[in-house]
């Protein structure tokens, strides 16, 4: 098979290489899945970079973790009905050598999600960590039907997915932007009220849409918004960090306390697996409602993938996806 791999961490340019690897089979419970289109997380080439100091845990990785495709071939206990249908694949290279980033990939049987046929392929290959992430980050703290839940970053990966969630759920979301300018791209559809960071008085703007406060924060950096979450947050919320940009975060610890706010920490490899297989079941069903969505920024074909991954490590708007020949 065609495939992309690397054999030690660094620059993209330098440690990405693509040709011929031979065709995996599928083990006991395990379904192989001929990929049409990978995408492409931070996480993936944080990885290949050596993100915090990781060191390579496999000696040879093919990245990514999402995925579409179709069903080829399967292993020992696999209903063999699965062959011939299209899926959505996550957690490829979860505690796994080799991801999406070729012309076929392993994967246990319920990592590869049935797509229903009126759903692309794109959209499919940019349900996994995003989405999965999104939906913990949203549902982990119970039900959000009549709640009002504050999305940072909500144009981003997560937060787009999440803010999409939360509304088709049946809350009040209100989004965060970077920049003022970004405002018109915010879907109101979706965000009820969109507020920009870098103008104003932010948590006014935020507070004036919530009187009493939100009751769930989505939270892209808790470094950044710490004080601005602990400035909206309503008794008893639940603030639902997946990143942040220092490393040792400060928090107003007390004012939170005395809010009784619970801080999760959503780290998507280890989410518990009964998660996981809730999180695919929820986010097929919105996608094929028509309630899910995925902004594509660039694709790449299998040959440009080390562009792909600088395009990951340089930011910008949209989902980043290779492409496989078939």
């Amino acid at each position: 098979m065609l495939a992309s791999w690397y054999d030690q961490q660094g620059p993209a340019a330098d440690v990405l290489h693509v040709g011929e690897l031979p065709d995996p089979h599928p083990g006991p419970g395990e379904v192989r899945v001929r990929v049409t289109v990978s995408g492409v997380n931070p996480g993936d080439t944080k990885k290949r970079r050596g993100w915090l100091g990781s060191s390579m845990p496999y000696p040879r990785v093919i990245p990514h973790s999402d995925a579409a495709g179709v069903i080829d071939e399967v292993g020992e206990g696999v209903d063999t009905h699965r062959v011939g249908q299209r899926v959505w694949v996550h957690g490829a290279q979860s505690y796994r050598p080799f991801g999406t980033a070729a012309q076929y990939t392993v994967v246990p049987d319920q990592q590869a999600v049935r797509l229903p046929g009126h759903l692309g392929d794109e959209l499919g290959a940019s349900l996994g960590i995003p989405g999965i992430t999104a939906h913990r980050a949203v549902f982990a703290g119970g039900p959000v039907d009549g709640r009002l839940v504050l999305v940072h970053g909500v144009l981003g990966g997560v937060g787009s997915m999440a803010a999409q969630l939360a509304h088709w759920a049946g809350a009040t979301v209100i989004g965060t932007v970077r920049r003022s300018t970004d405002l018109g791209r915010v879907d109101p559809a979706v965000v009820s009220h969109a507020v920009a960071l870098d103008v104003g008085d932010p948590a006014a703007d935020i507070r004036s849409y919530a009187p009493h406060g939100v009751h769930r924060v989505i939270e892209v950096s808790l470094s950044a918004n710490a004080d601005l979450d602990n400035a909206v947050t309503a008794l008893d919320a639940v603030i639902a960090a997946y990143g942040t940009h220092a490393d040792r975060t400060e928090l107003p610890f007390w004012p939170l306390l005395f809010n009784n706010v619970t801080l999760r920490l959503l780290g998507s490899d280890d989410f518990p697996a009964v998660v996981k297989r809730q999180a695919a079941r929820d986010l097929t069903a919105a996608a094929a409602a028509g309630a899910l969505s995925a902004d594509v920024g660039e694709r790449f074909p299998l040959e440009d993938i080390a562009k792909a991954h600088d395009r990951v490590d340089a930011g910008g708007r949209g989902r980043v996806l290779v492409t496989l020949p078939s």
